[in-house]
């Protein structure tokens, strides 16, 4: 294993015809049919699984009165940050919105939306009160540059960096400009663990090989990870079935599960092109015909919550997507509206069992 600066990554070799250069793929992207996200053949991983991690990282402790520290006591909520690009005014706006009902925000990194580096976006966030929990992606950054926003997120003090390959750039976003995939997800992870970071890692249950998800999630906990956020799954049963799957082949990891969040036709397809996601259609027509689409798309994300917190090993919730397409700020007042009644359910259910674990 080579290490610089504190930073491994194991020097194995790249799958041949993964155009994400990854060696411990799949990444979350293969379509149900099992093509590559990006080119046009069958996933490389598939057929033949990745190696396995071949030394255990050891995992930071949490910072003091973090997400993770809050999650063994209660139930968290981490809220996705949408924010106007390049505008460090918006995420002022959006996160004193978000903040007092979010015990965290999620700082995304999209392949269609370049914005500020994740260090500056980070120190905005906290400059407005919020508690970052920053995405980084591998698609755009080599091995040294990531090495460097570590070191950085870590000086500013983020409670945590989501570690992940990244999304390939749309073929119309940015034509010509090259992509890195230098190192991928759970390479990235055992950087940030021996940064001092605690490292979120991705999983896409209902992504192919819907089998393999759970040794996958293993590997990037032996790589360092701290927590799992999860992508949407279309029913609480399958939530369930791979929370209980994931435990039965040795993941220790507390989960927080992925709740939609979405009031209109547009705030509803966005998160239903996502690769490897999948949402009810039963529950986005009700939502999409209902009188009050508002009123209704915040108590389906709620009860949402409410269906995913019972499952055991996870422990709270991401609020992800738009929420809304009339702005970021009418997004950030319907998460905030979803995240304030969860935490009120969950307040209430410590309230009529006293002394129970609520998380």
């Amino acid at each position: 294993m080579t290490t610089t600066a504190g930073s491994p990554a194991p020097e194995l070799p790249v799958r041949p015809g993964c155009p994400k250069r990854m060696v411990f793929g799949p990444c979350g992207g293969p379509t149900d049919a099992g093509r590559c996200e990006v080119a046009d053949h069958r996933c490389v991983f598939l057929d033949d699984p990745a190696p396995p991690w071949p030394h255990p990282v050891d995992v930071p402790p949490p910072r003091p009165g973090g997400l993770l520290e809050l999650a063994a006591r209660r139930p968290v909520v981490l809220t996705d940050l949408t924010v106007t690009p390049f505008d460090p005014a918006s995420v002022r706006a959006v996160v004193s919105v978000l903040a007092p009902d979010s015990d965290a925000v999620l700082v995304g990194e999209h392949q269609n939306r370049p914005d500020l580096p994740p260090t500056q976006l980070a120190g905005e966030v906290l400059a407005a009160g919020g508690r970052p929990w920053t995405t980084l992606a591998c698609r755009d950054r080599n091995r040294l540059v990531l090495e460097q926003e570590l070191a950085g997120l870590a000086l500013v003090g983020v409670d945590g960096v989501l570690c992940v390959t990244g999304d390939a750039r749309g073929p119309g976003v940015r034509p010509g400009i090259t992509q890195v995939f230098d190192v991928d997800g759970p390479r990235l992870t055992a950087m940030a663990a021996r940064a001092g970071l605690s490292a979120a890692v991705p999983e896409s249950p209902d992504a192919p090989p819907v089998d393999a998800r759970p040794g996958r999630l293993l590997t990037k906990q032996r790589a360092g990870a701290a927590l799992c956020v999860l992508n949407h799954v279309h029913s609480p049963a399958r939530l369930r079935a791979f929370v209980a799957a994931a435990r039965a082949v040795g993941v220790r990891l507390p989960f927080i599960a992925g709740v939609a969040v979405f009031t209109d036709e547009r705030s509803a397809r966005v998160l239903q092109a996502f690769p490897g996601l999948h949402l009810d259609d039963a529950v986005v027509r009700a939502v999409l015909g209902a009188s009050d689409p508002v009123e209704a798309g915040i108590a389906a994300a709620v009860e949402a919550a409410r269906t995913a917190l019972a499952v055991e090993g996870v422990v709270g919730v991401d609020l992800s997507g738009l929420g809304s397409d009339r702005g970021v700020l009418e997004g950030a007042r319907v998460k905030a509206e979803v995240a304030r009644r969860i935490k009120e359910d969950t307040v209430h259910d410590t309230v009529r069992h006293p002394g129970e674990d609520t998380a």
